[in-house]
């Protein structure tokens, strides 16, 4: 008999917290269950902490569960205020649908989309023509406002002042529960950690109303060993979108990751073996790099396919350990008079190696940037037509990261 997927998810890493562990293990391991994530409609491309949820609701999948996908058509048009220190950015509606489309061609790619395995629906739906009186009675009367203001999503935000706006977001979620209750007989919540008071609202609902078992399940958030989001880049966040974080870069992330995070990278964001994670996240030393190499080829593999991956691979390999050049390495292009007199603060900055000119400045000063495979000691330093061989050359910041400049 195949194992609880329970134990599985537990096992690799994604379990964070859960509202009822033991029953809800049981229900996994006796039923097929209905269980939904949400996805908020912010941007045009998912990124790798929703492939977190995405390999979660796989795992799922394929032990016979019935993943619901949950589009924010409404509620990407307040704003979750988890996590933020800021209100999120007003969309339109034309362009959440959008996004909202890009999100089902991803999803679609990862997950068995055919009748019965999967669901899509969009909260639009039914929050968009909600009535607001008829909302307070039916929902309104089961949540404290002192329970409310007690959660950290809330709490982190009283300091610069919560608009009743996003106040409303808990509320928002956890009606969603209960519709998709209703509507597809969905009992289980899952989300990253910091959804965890949403999803407890949710659960909360469903059981005071229809005095039936639901559950919330939170996943661990991909963070750095400081505590920092991971899935950050110089030039934002790290895109399952191949235009907008192209698989060179993506496979980059994931080889330059800190040594004591591959395990659990490993565990959460491949499909091999619990054994070989373990075998690959005990290698010390410079042998911890074969396993960042495998985590790199393996993520890549499954966002971008083998061939990408591949490619990548080569490419890294060629650039830190053969010619440091390579066709697949990122690329930017100068103009001949863009080239003239460029410096290579401006030149760090344009290849998004570094952020501002200050942390160029910076970068230099410390000794971590090169020309092809001169180090560069003089801040005023600019890039010269001696630099470039065949139109090309590498700029290059500290051992990992390398960027092509082209002149045209």
């Amino acid at each position: 008999m195949s194992r609880n997927i329970y134990d599985v998810l537990e096992e690799r890493g994604f379990i964070a917290q859960c509202t009822h562990p033991e029953e809800l293990r049981e229900l996994l391991g006796k039923e097929k269950v209905k269980f939904y994530i949400g996805f908020d409609a912010t941007a045009d491309s998912l990124t790798v902490g929703h492939f977190l949820t995405i390999m979660a609701m796989k795992h799922m999948q394929e032990a016979g569960h019935v993943p619901v996908a949950l589009m924010g058509g409404g509620t990407t048009m307040v704003g979750d205020p988890s996590g933020k220190s800021d209100m999120r950015k007003m969309l339109t509606k034309e362009t959440i649908d959008y996004n909202i489309s890009r999100f089902k061609e991803q999803i679609s790619k990862y997950l068995d989309i055919s009748e019965g395995k999967m669901i899509f629906e969009n909260n639009a739906d039914w929050l968009l023509d909600l009535n607001y009186v008829e909302l307070l009675r039916e929902v309104g009367i089961h949540f404290s406002v002192n329970r409310m203001l007690a959660a950290e999503c809330y709490k982190q935000r009283m300091e610069r002042g919560l608009t009743f706006f996003e106040f409303n977001y808990m509320i928002m979620q956890s009606y969603d529960f209960w519709k998709l209750h209703e509507k597809d007989g969905v009992v289980l919540e899952m989300g990253g950690d910091d959804q965890w008071s949403n999803i407890i609202g949710g659960v909360e609902l469903i059981r005071k109303k229809e005095q039936k078992p639901a559950y919330g399940l939170t996943f661990t958030l991909l963070t750095t060993s400081d505590g920092v989001k991971m899935g950050k880049t110089v030039k934002g966040a790290l895109w399952l979108d191949p235009a907008k974080t192209t698989p060179y870069e993506f496979y980059q992330y994931w080889r330059n990751i800190e040594d004591v995070k591959v395990e659990q990278c490993l565990g959460l964001l491949t499909f091999l073996p619990m054994d070989e994670v373990r075998r690959l996240g005990s290698l010390k030393d410079a042998e911890i790099n074969k396993a960042k190499e495998v985590l790199a080829f393996e993520v890549t593999k499954i966002i971008h396919g083998e061939e990408e991956a591949i490619k990548a691979q080569n490419a890294a390999r060629e650039v830190f350990g053969g010619s440091g050049i390579s066709q697949d390495m990122p690329t930017h292009e100068y103009t001949r008079d863009e080239f003239a007199g460029a410096d290579v603060i401006q030149a760090l900055v344009d290849t998004g190696l570094a952020p501002t000119r200050s942390e160029g400045r910076r970068l230099i000063e410390g000794g971590g940037v090169l020309v092809n495979n001169d180090k560069v000691t003089d801040v005023k330093r600019t890039l010269m037509d001696s630099d470039l061989t065949d139109g090309t050359l590498v700029l290059k910041k500290g051992k990992k990261k390398s960027v092509k400049i082209v002149v045209k």
